[in-house]
């Protein structure tokens, strides 16, 4: 079965809404199992439960049918999310273009001008899509 995986922010914001939207149509479209993924950092000293994000995306979008919630802790998103793909063996990653601009941010330091795309998809065995949001 395929799985779909969408990282997010908690609350979720209008970025990550329009995300979770795509990503819940093409898990739709494709027969897919979703996993929903936030990254609580510890910097934040924030302390968001999985049952908090699943009330807050069926709040916003009604039941989700064949879908996983997972926060996982960490100091840095991006590596964090290439873990959870990994671990979920993830046939396609939904992100937001906003989630490409902080990508590009955090790699701009190590790589100059970074195709945060290309990067992504070369870091990433799995398909990904972008959302313009």
């Amino acid at each position: 079965m395929t799985t779909v995986v969408v990282p997010v922010r908690y609350p979720l914001t209008e970025h990550s809404r329009a995300t979770l939207q795509a990503a819940i149509d093409l898990a739709a479209e494709r027969d897919a199992t979703l996993t929903v993924l936030h990254v609580d950092l510890y910097q934040d000293d924030r302390r968001v439960t999985w049952s908090d994000l699943k009330r807050t995306v069926e709040r916003a979008f009604g039941t989700v049918e064949r879908t996983r919630y997972v926060v996982r802790r960490s100091f840095m998103v991006e590596e964090t999310i290439l873990d959870e793909v990994a671990a979920e063996d993830a046939d396609v990653v939904v992100i937001g273009s906003a989630q490409i601009s902080r990508w590009r941010k955090a790699l701009r330091s190590l790589l100059g001008e970074p195709d945060v795309e290309a990067y992504l998809r070369d870091q990433l065995d799995c398909e990904l899509v972008t959302v313009p949001v």
